[in-house]
């Protein structure tokens, strides 16, 4: 008689990871050991031993609680729960960013159970071992980053899903028919997710507004803003109010000012500015020193607190300023008008003024409001020439009004010693430890349709350098003003640089051919040094970009720790009130202290300087979006042409190549590489080929044509053609 064979029972491991977090994912609700069973899918005598045996050892940690014999409850105060934020490297890799934790923890895409990039979290850690790196498992989202997405519509028969082109988005979001709005398949729009239920694969949203079809330029930059929550245009009874207010010069409110119409005064702005926020004004005093007054547009007397205007302002916090447009953070009514700078026009300003000597030292030193007239408005082009000729006449290729055109001799004479102080407090910070990062600025000669005509670079001049200097020397006396005197008030802030990411840089560079040694001297000396040796050279833009990401980024706070990249102990925004927040702010705080003011809460400026900060980082990242979508439009239109690039990233996939004329960045990929079989260096910084073991390496000149312009994706792809031998030899 043959025997029934019996199947084989799997020894099971240690189940304890495996059941706290069934508990823990049912906080609120207590299970006995035949329902995590069931959660298991373990159903067998030995498992079911197992699990009671491990229940038991739980309970002697005190990780989990036996509320009454036989149902188990997780302990919420278990040390291996945490909170903190999911950060999405890409579709399919995240980590868990915690600051009790010194590296990241990585969390397996099947374990964010419905969490996004950003969402604040609460994250079980499993046990970790020595070698191991920690991983975690999302047991709740606490709360969502973000709600709305960008992306294009696919609609079926019976129901529609939106995927989008963000890199850090791994899902697409599940629309009903009911939910679809005006939607037409292909559409690009916005949606917003309203569910996640426990068993589905994607969230469920529902369409709030149709931006248009793919490719489109409107679409696209009103994508761009979209995808970053930033708004396209203002509310209806925003720019009603706006239009409402009192904007003539009145007597009365003179009276309450210092009056400096009669003083020498003039804007200096790129060509195309419309908003004019700062002036300078100059006059010699009769002891020969010079009194030069920094004037900033008085945009809190217009902008009162606790109005529907002021509510929209706070919430824009910033302007942002895209390749094609400027979204203002105020109406056109305030921003170009009212507030705006004009010349010949009488205006409310808050200022500055201080007396300075021949060797730009202060002297004396005055805040408050005033009432200005400015004689003169100049592009910067326009007070370059002044500077490099010393001449009062105007060429018609540098002037803005399409003539040549005379300014008189006390205008020349006051740009020309403002440049000379100017270039005498910019040593002075230099040599005590300032940095100075001259970025090129891409810029695009547009057509009257927006479309990308031609690339120019933008770089900073005397003209440039001599605004900045006065500019920084307001926002710091102001800053120093009220902080010397221990008060609430909104500095601009920036930490000494991340010591890892120095060293990360420090070999990257190498990779060019150059030394920096950060760890002895002054790093800010080391980094000057760099730029100036990089100046002018292919790689420059390159370098000045890992310089600026190895450095912590400025942001707003009550806290004042200094700003190490302009090595001031005080520093605040001062001089930029129609287009960022936090300068409303300081001007509203000043006025309030010099008004005799008690020290203000400074957990409501706090959380003001929190939510400023952000909506900096959003337009920041919007206005990159812009440049690379007009940058991929402009490559478009040049598919046939071949471009000498420097490779500016190396990774597994492919290598990152930036083109020398005109900064347009993008991705050969590694199979693209027809002469070889090419495998990623991660020491090299390289890609190496098997067989003719050749190099591709950071810093490397290649020739690439390209291959794709994904305008909805923003994304250039290249052939690669050739290395570049006249570089080799």
């Amino acid at each position: 008689m043959s025997k029934r064979l019996r199947k084989p029972v799997k020894k099971q491991a240690d189940l304890t990871d495996k059941i706290v977090k069934i508990l823990a994912q049912n906080a609120n609700k207590a299970f006995n050991y035949k329902q995590i069973g069931i959660k298991l899918e373990l159903d067998d005598t030995q498992s079911r031993n197992q699990i009671i045996k491990d229940l038991k050892i739980l309970v002697a940690q005190k990780k989990i609680d036996e509320i009454e014999p036989g149902q188990y409850l997780v302990v919420e105060t278990s040390k291996d729960y945490y909170e903190g934020q999911i950060d999405m490297t890409g579709r399919k890799t995240a980590y868990f960013v915690c600051p009790e934790f010194t590296e990241d923890v990585f969390i397996p895409t099947n374990n964010l159970n419905h969490a996004l990039d950003g969402d604040t979290v609460k994250v079980y850690v499993y046990n970790r071992r020595q070698g191991k790196r920690a991983e975690g498992e999302v047991i709740e989202v606490i709360e969502r980053k973000k709600t709305d997405f960008v992306g294009v519509i696919d609609i079926q028969n019976n129901f529609a899903f939106v995927s989008t082109a963000n890199p850090k988005m791994y899902t697409d979001i599940f629309i009903s028919k009911d939910k679809l709005g005006d939607a037409e398949n292909g559409d690009v729009v916005l949606v917003h997710i309203e569910d996640w239920p426990t068993r589905a694969d994607s969230p469920f949203g529902s369409v709030i507004k149709v931006l248009g079809k793919p490719g489109e330029h409107n679409t696209e930059i009103h994508a761009i803003l979209a995808e970053y929550g930033l708004p396209a245009e203002f509310p209806l009874e925003v720019e009603v109010f706006a239009q409402n207010i009192d904007t003539s010069i009145h007597e009365s409110e003179i009276a309450k000012r210092r009056d400096m119409r009669d003083t020498l005064t003039f804007t200096i702005d790129p060509k195309d500015a419309k908003d004019f926020d700062d002036a300078l004004s100059f006059k010699i005093l009769e002891n020969g020193n010079y009194e030069i007054g920094i004037h900033i547009a008085d945009v809190s007397h217009y902008l009162q607190e606790g109005t529907i205007l002021d509510n929209e302002a706070y919430n824009r916090a910033t302007s942002v300023y895209l390749v094609d447009r400027v979204v203002p953070m105020l109406p056109e009514v305030l921003s170009n008008f009212a507030c705006s700078l004009r010349p010949n026009e009488e205006k409310y300003t808050f200022s500055a003024i201080f007396e300075l000597d021949k060797k730009a030292n202060i002297k004396n030193s005055w805040f408050g409001r005033t009432v200005i007239n400015s004689n003169q408005r100049f592009a910067y082009e326009e007070a370059q020439h002044i500077i490099e000729t010393k001449e009062n006449t105007i060429p018609i290729e540098t002037s803005i009004t399409g003539s040549a055109y005379k300014v008189s001799d006390e205008i020349v004479f006051a740009i020309l010693k403002l440049d000379e102080l100017a270039k005498i407090m910019r040593e002075n910070r230099m040599n005590n430890g300032a940095i100075s990062f001259d970025k090129v600025e891409v810029k695009f000669n547009l057509s009257e349709t927006g479309n990308p005509e031609g690339v120019y670079f933008k770089t900073s001049r005397d003209s440039n350098h001599l605004i900045e200097e006065f500019m920084l020397l307001a926002n710091k006396k102001v800053s120093e003003f009220i902080g010397r005197q221990k008060k609430t008030f909104v500095y601009r802030i920036h930490d000494e640089p991340n010591e890892d990411k120095l060293l990360a840089m420090q070999e990257l560079i190498k990779k060019f051919g150059y030394e920096v040694d950060f760890n002895s001297g002054s790093v800010a000396q080391a980094l000057n040094n760099l730029m100036k040796e990089v100046n002018g050279k292919k790689e420059q833009n390159l370098i000045d970009t890992l310089a600026i990401r190895s450095m912590s980024k400025a942001k707003y706070s009550t806290d004042n720790i200094g700003h190490y990249g302009l090595a001031f102990e005080y520093y605040s925004h001062f001089t930029s009130p129609i287009r960022r927040y936090p300068d409303v702010m300081v001007h509203r705080l000043l006025q309030f202290y010099l008004d005799g003011g008690k020290s203000a809460d400074i957990e409501l400026y706090e959380s003001k300087s929190i939510h400023c900060s952000q909506m900096e980082g959003l337009a920041t990242k919007a206005e990159r979006d812009s440049i690379k979508y007009m940058q991929v439009k402009y490559m478009q239109d040049h598919k046939d042409q071949e471009f000498l690039g420097v490779i500016s990233g190396v990774t597994e996939f492919g290598i990152f190549v930036e083109i020398i004329e005109n900064k347009c960045e993008g991705m050969v990929r590694t199979r693209e590489i027809k002469d070889d079989y090419y495998v990623f260096d991660e020491k090299q910084y390289a890609l190496v080929g098997q067989s003719t073991k050749n190099v591709l390496q950071l810093g490397d000149e290649i020739y690439v044509k390209v291959k794709t312009a994904d305008l909805v994706k923003k994304q250039l792809d290249f052939y690669f053609l050739r290395q570049n031998n006249d570089e080799i030899l």
